[in-house]
């Protein structure tokens, strides 16, 4: 069954695109994250061009988070006070990414950015995450505690001022590394099309000790607000927000949610750690491919700031 994307000019299959939002929902209530890592390559790789990949992909992660945030609220797995600190910076960073977006548009290299910002990324996160979790699952597989959090244990991070007690995370640090952390992931929900998650789930469990279980419920609390915002902007902006195959993944994605995070509630911290290692490995892997590969087509001819 076909249908007609106005934005993207395209013709597509829409039953691929409805499993393909499944998918990623699932995906998104397992590991906390928005999806947007993910989607956007799968749309990337099935035709979609990228503008319309970026801008839309945030608008399933948008749907994508909210069910995953409700599924994780009714287990008590978010820390408010910590979302609201991250979705601060979150704000700022979204305004900077979808400017930069606009002007690496009309430059024409906004696909090679896109695909070079992935690759770093998700090549250099998901190898600390991979050994790290390798670690943790070995340690627990030997009986042992897990060193990554002690009690008591203090690092630069206390030293900072504006600090604030978060009670549902157990900690007492300051406000400034969350506000970076939520800026420097808001930037990338603009430039990537990506909700952040697989940066901010690993920034919340690593550098500011925040349980696993609270950092993925409190990493898609965050992740609402900043893709909705980024959505309006990247609509209203560089009119790249297809509707349509928004529509599509948006239905999809909402139920994969709440099976995903259904099954996350199953998996131990380290166990979900190492999965999600495993995946954004991959989705970085198949990026690179294309990136060396000698593409199909050798020559094309196309206006460098979109459609006339």
């Amino acid at each position: 069954m076909h249908i007609y994307l106005p934005i993207a000019e395209m013709s597509v299959n829409m039953l691929l695109f409805l499993g393909m939002g499944a998918a990623v929902g699932f995906l998104s209530g397992l590991f906390g994250v928005g999806g947007g890592f993910l989607m956007t390559p799968l749309l990337i790789f099935s035709g979609i061009p990228s503008p319309v990949a970026v801008g839309t992909g945030a608008t399933q992660i948008v749907a994508a988070s909210v069910s995953g945030a409700i599924a994780q609220y009714r287990r008590n797995n978010i820390d408010i006070k910590m979302g609201v600190v991250l979705l601060a910076g979150g704000a700022v960073g979204s305004v900077i990414g979808v400017r930069i977006m606009g002007i690496l548009t009309q430059a024409g290299q906004f696909d090679l950015f896109v695909a070079l910002a992935y690759v770093t990324f998700l090549g250099v996160i998901g190898m600390l995450m991979l050994i790290e979790s390798v670690n943790a699952l070995r340690r627990a597989h030997a009986g042992q505690p897990p060193t990554w959090r002690r009690s008591g244990q203090h690092n630069w991070i206390h030293k900072l001022p504006l600090k604030m007690r978060f009670h549902r995370s157990k900690l007492y640090i300051s406000a400034v590394p969350p506000m970076v952390i939520g800026a420097f992931v808001g930037f990338l929900a603009a430039i990537m099309g990506a909700g952040g998650g697989f940066i901010m789930v690993p920034a919340m469990i690593y550098l500011l000790r925040v349980p696993t279980n609270v950092a993925v419920g409190t990493s898609l609390f965050q992740i609402v607000f900043v893709s909705a915002m980024t959505t309006v902007m990247q609509s209203t902006e560089n009119y790249s927000v297809d509707i349509v195959l928004g529509f599509i993944l948006i239905i999809s994605s909402v139920i994969g949610a709440q099976y995903g995070a259904a099954a996350g509630a199953r998996l131990r911290g380290e166990q979900l750690r190492f999965l999600l290692a495993g995946l954004v490995l991959l989705v970085c892997a198949r990026i690179a491919w294309d990136l060396v590969a000698t593409p199909p087509e050798l020559y094309s001819i196309s206006f460098a700031g979109g459609p006339p």
